[in-house]
């Protein structure tokens, strides 16, 4: 019988560079929606792809259908004359590996709907692993932007999906606003944030069930390193950590970020709508890159975050070190990321109060590292995570 674990909700938030405090609410908004880029057309993943249509003239929105047969004769669940508003996309999300499906749209304005258009077609790749599975909130559906935000989300989902093959689904609401999910506004100077379920596992029952796991040469490398003897009674884990290592850590997020039984959600992803966000890259020297904050709220769905100031250790914090063979889990001295006992010193960990312990440690703007995971962010810079990345590496492990 597996154990049984208590939900908790953890919370995670990034900080721009410099304060945000002077930042014109909806600059990125500047421009008239006409002039908005056209959105890219974004690989399908193994579980959505992105769906896309020209713009008919005097429409007001488009209704959307979707399905496996050419014929419409069924429609993939949820996705049958779906209203999606008067944008030019839609990411297609919880769908199975390996299929083609179909979709169509009609037009709508006062006068009524139009007829259907040609059909259109995607297939999901054939791949097996991390599944992650979208949805989004009326911040970002209701947006006039909508059809860039979501494709800057599965550009995200894309790259976590090409880089791990836990066989796990993970689900993540998105949101752009300037509120948190419990409709309290965003700290000053916050850029985004995360809010994601939380579990505590018994020290040996996670040491375990982490050794059981080992996969790659990381996790081999990384293993050797782990200390002999408990350094907190238990560690916590989001719920999708702990499902990667088959511990019963199930999804238990509602929309406005408290955690209960039949909780759909890992976690939720909020970007700031005040500060000017750019979808398209590269930013220009004003505007932050959407997708590299929307892919560091993701790591910390996904995993990654210190227990510092207090509490039980994090799995990030078993490879935090201050020298070779030296560890480090205090916020006193220096702290960094290494898989080797601390020979090799992968990236700084923060030891600002002012910034997430659990972020790597930022230099001043612009900055020669702009990793996903800096504790800031700087405007006009941007970067992924990677297999060989400093989030890469701790997300294999």
């Amino acid at each position: 019988m597996s154990a049984v674990y208590k939900a908790r909700v953890g919370e995670h938030s990034t900080r721009g560079e410099p304060n945000l405090s002077g930042v014109e609410v909806g600059a990125i908004y500047s421009q008239g929606l006409e002039e908005v880029p056209p959105v890219a057309t974004m690989a399908p993943t193994r579980s959505s792809f992105m769906a896309t249509w020209d713009r008919v003239s005097g429409a007001t929105g488009y209704r959307l259908d979707v399905s496996t047969s050419s014929s419409f004769s069924s429609y993939v669940s949820g996705y049958q004359d779906l209203n999606v508003g008067n944008v030019t996309g839609r990411i297609i999300g919880g769908l199975s590996s390996g299929t083609t499906y179909y979709y169509r749209v009609r037009a709508y304005n006062a006068l009524g709907t139009g007829g259907d258009s040609n059909a259109m077609t995607a297939t999901t790749t054939i791949t097996s692993g991390l599944v992650i599975n979208p949805t989004f909130d009326s911040s970002i559906l209701n947006n006039p932007n909508s059809a860039a935000i979501q494709s800057a989300i599965n550009q995200a989902i894309a790259i976590y999906q090409s880089l791990f093959g836990d066989p796990i689904t993970v689900f993540i609401l998105f949101r752009y606003s300037n509120t948190k999910p419990d409709g309290h506004p965003f700290p000053s100077g916050v850029l985004s944030l995360s809010d994601f379920v939380i579990y505590p596992i018994q020290w040996d029952t996670y040491i375990n069930a982490l050794r059981a796991d080992a996969k790659t040469a990381n996790d081999t490398t990384a293993n050797a390193t782990l200390p002999p003897n408990a350094l907190s009674t238990n560690i916590i884990v989001s719920s999708a950590n702990g499902r990667t290592i088959g511990q019963d850590t199930p999804p238990a997020m509602f929309a406005n970020g408290t955690v209960g039984n039949g909780g759909p959600y890992d976690g939720i992803v909020t970007l700031n709508s005040s500060p000017p966000f750019q979808f398209t890259r590269p930013p220009s020297a004003s505007n932050f890159d959407a997708l590299r904050s929307i892919e560091h709220e993701m790591d910390e769905v996904l995993g990654l975050g210190s227990y510092l100031p207090s509490g039980d250790l994090r799995p990030q914090d078993l490879f935090s070190w201050s020298g070779p063979g030296t560890r480090n889990v205090t916020s006193t001295g220096s702290r960094y990321f290494s898989i080797n006992s601390g020979n090799t010193n992968i990236v700084g960990f923060n030891q600002n109060s002012n910034y997430d312990f659990g972020d790597w440690l930022s230099a001043s703007c612009p900055q020669a590292n702009p990793y996903v995971q800096n504790a800031s962010v700087c405007a006009g810079q941007f970067s992924d995570v990677t297999a060989t990345s400093p989030e890469g590496i701790n997300l294999d492990i």
